[in-house]
């Protein structure tokens, strides 16, 4: 019997065709390496694909075919695609002027405002990414403590740069060598040897352990940087206790707490995950969902942490930070966030879809888990009823998840490729709705060819 793949490969349900995106790549593979921008891209079906439009909930790539978006650029459009009030706001910036190499008052009033939301934020810096955000609070918390290493937990993604691209893309559990003893496994080519001189690597949500290292090794230690939620290997929330824990830990050894909430600030409330789960960390890193879509990030920390950075004892640079076209929309997202109750919604409808899809599952007698807070969620293939950390999502059937992806697209829904499902203002419960027809026609096909 033919595969659910090789059944479905020269005859997909509703026909649609990638003719032009295909062009395009081609194209764009003799003038950008690897005809994309950022290397995630490429992970598409059946291969990169160009996109032309997108409007709310929706997008349209360049051969016209349209989706339900639950991509959502991988998380930063939280009010959804072209939301007109963020547009409006930056078009009338922007014709003020770009860029002064110098301040303006938009960037007082956005640091005022995450002040007043972010419980952690006496203090603020803008850049432009979450990876050289990261940076500056790991710069930050060496220059406080003056020790030189942090601990950081497998599977969690904090950039691309050399001394945090380790243990986020490993090919088994094997790989990782024994739990209280990780081994850190390069994520890509070109790393020094030296970088794992700069971290001690740990599984997640494993206090015991991190108590245990901080014993032994605590005078070596600057930092733990953690996601609140680990969102780039599953959508795994913390232990009860586990971030409690980490603080206290910090505390007692006088270390920064550092949370990277790139995914998680202003996605999960107004206070990111540090209000939503109740730990304030000592440095937080926000990005993504804070001006929907425009390239914005920030550093937020308590004084004593910030005040190297202020006294400009630890240097944080560049040219393109706090533009006034971002600045503008953050102020204009973080405005319609609170303004319009969006968390409230974006609960409810992630967690009825999460509902649907169990329940989909269920009925159709296939192994899929569906796990996180809602906002942003993981769809997994496998046998397990929950997961904890990095090593347990090494056991996951990607084949399995992939051919869902691919015949969800087929369906009008597009996903990434990781099963990461992200939920936006813009979601409606028809959507909602549209999404779980889709995923339990391609669940009942996929139950039927086992």
């Amino acid at each position: 019997m033919p595969t659910f793949q090789q059944r479905h490969k020269g005859n997909r349900r509703v026909m649609k065709t990638y003719s032009q995106s295909k062009a395009l790549y081609e194209r764009a593979g003799r003038a950008l390496a690897g005809g994309v921008s950022s290397e995630f891209r490429k992970a598409s079906w059946p291969h990169p694909l160009f996109y032309a439009s997108a409007q709310g909930s929706r997008i349209v790539d360049v051969d016209e075919n349209e989706y339900l978006d639950f991509t959502l650029s991988q998380g930063p459009l939280i009010l959804g695609h072209s939301h007109p009030e963020v547009l409006e706001r930056v078009e009338r910036t922007s014709r003020a002027g770009q860029l002064f190499a110098g301040q303006h008052l938009m960037e007082v009033e956005l640091a005022e405002l995450m002040q007043q939301y972010v419980p952690c934020a006496e203090l603020v810096r803008f850049s432009l990414s979450g990876s050289e955000a990261d940076h500056t609070a790991l710069r930050v918390a060496r220059a406080v403590t003056g020790r030189p290493k942090f601990i950081r937990f497998e599977g969690h993604y904090h950039g691309w740069f050399d001394n945090v691209a380790w243990s986020i893309g490993a090919a088994s559990v094997e790989a990782l060598g024994p739990a209280e003893h990780p081994t850190p496994a390069p994520w890509t080519a070109g790393l020094p040897a030296r970088a794992v001189d700069e971290f001690i690597v740990l599984p997640w949500n494993n206090l015991a352990l991190v108590e245990q290292t901080l014993a032994e090794r605590h005078a070596e230690v600057a930092a733990i940087l953690t996601e609140p939620v680990m969102c780039n290997s599953g959508c795994i929330e913390p232990a009860p206790g586990f971030l409690a824990g980490l603080r206290h830990l910090c505390d007692q050894y006088d270390i920064a707490l550092i949370f990277d909430e790139v995914i998680t600030g202003f996605r999960l409330g107004m206070g990111g995950a540090q209000g939503h789960y109740g730990v304030t960390p000592d440095l937080a890193v926000f990005a993504k969902a804070m001006a929907n879509g425009y390239p914005i990030s920030a550093v937020a920390g308590k004084r004593r942490w910030m005040q190297p950075i202020a006294d400009g004892a630890v240097i944080h640079a560049g040219t393109m930070n706090s533009s006034n076209p971002t600045v503008a929309a953050a102020l204009a997202t973080l405005t319609i966030l609170a303004r319009d109750g969006v968390h409230e919604r974006l609960f409810i409808h992630g967690q009825r879809l999460m509902a649907g899809l169990r329940n989909a599952a269920e009925e159709y007698g296939l192994p899929l888990l569906v796990q996180g807070p809602g906002p942003m969620f993981h769809t997994a293939f496998t046998t397990q009823t929950t997961i904890n950390d990095y090593r347990d999502t090494l056991s996951f059937d990607r084949a399995r998840l992939g051919a869902f992806i691919q015949q969800m697209q087929e369906r009008g829904v597009r996903l990434i490729g990781r099963g990461l499902w992200y939920l936006s203002a813009a979601h409606t419960d028809a959507d909602i709705d549209q999404g779980l027809e889709a995923a339990r026609a391609v669940l009942r096909e996929m139950s039927e060819e086992r």
